[in-house]
């Protein structure tokens, strides 16, 4: 039994940073990319590159345009639903974890 339970703590601590995207397989993250580029979905698969598949996925990418006659920068956000994505990992910029009630 004690061996069960070294196991099971084993397979939930974070000793390096990719253990911290490992306990996130099957959760919804929260990803910035290059090029103000963030998307939301369910992480299902990633590599040691941070490729990354993931499904559910909403992709929200945000322009930035400058009024000619006031000069203001006017801000534009486009969002979009994707079943299924693949990411690129030299893109990434940021991974958040799922929040978790409790802390």
């Amino acid at each position: 039994m004690a061996a069960e339970e070294g196991d099971t703590q084993q397979a939930n601590t974070v000793e390096e940073p990719l253990d911290l995207i490992r306990l996130s397989l099957d959760e919804k993250i929260y990803v910035k990319m290059r090029n103000d580029r963030e998307l939301r979905g369910r992480l299902h698969a990633y590599d040691q590159h941070l490729n990354m598949i993931l499904g559910d996925v909403e992709e929200c990418i945000t322009t930035v345009e400058i009024d000619e006659e006031t000069c203001e920068e006017i801000f534009k956000q486009s969002k979009r639903t994707l079943p299924m994505l693949f990411v690129r990992g030299d893109g990434v910029i940021l991974i958040s974890p799922p929040l978790k009630v409790g802390y």
